[in-house]
């Protein structure tokens, strides 16, 4: 499980940095994954500081870390 998690996490970063910051629901449909799987994927990221997830409204938006200077 813990490879698919990675793999999972790896389409989820090459998603955003194609098409930059997306709804939650949004980056699921589109890497047609289980929505449980994109979510363990997703914490891997963000506690690895990938990502940076936020709420807005009832929605999640993730989107890459940008790097600091």
């Amino acid at each position: 499980m813990i490879t698919e998690i990675g793999i999972v996490a790896g389409e989820i970063w090459h998603y955003l940095d194609e098409h930059g910051e997306a709804p939650f629901s949004q980056l699921v449909a589109a890497i047609e994954r289980p929505k449980e799987l994109a979510l363990m994927s997703l914490g891997w990221l963000a506690r690895e500081g990938h990502v940076v997830v936020r709420q807005e409204g009832k929605e999640l938006r993730v989107s890459l870390r940008k790097p600091s200077p």
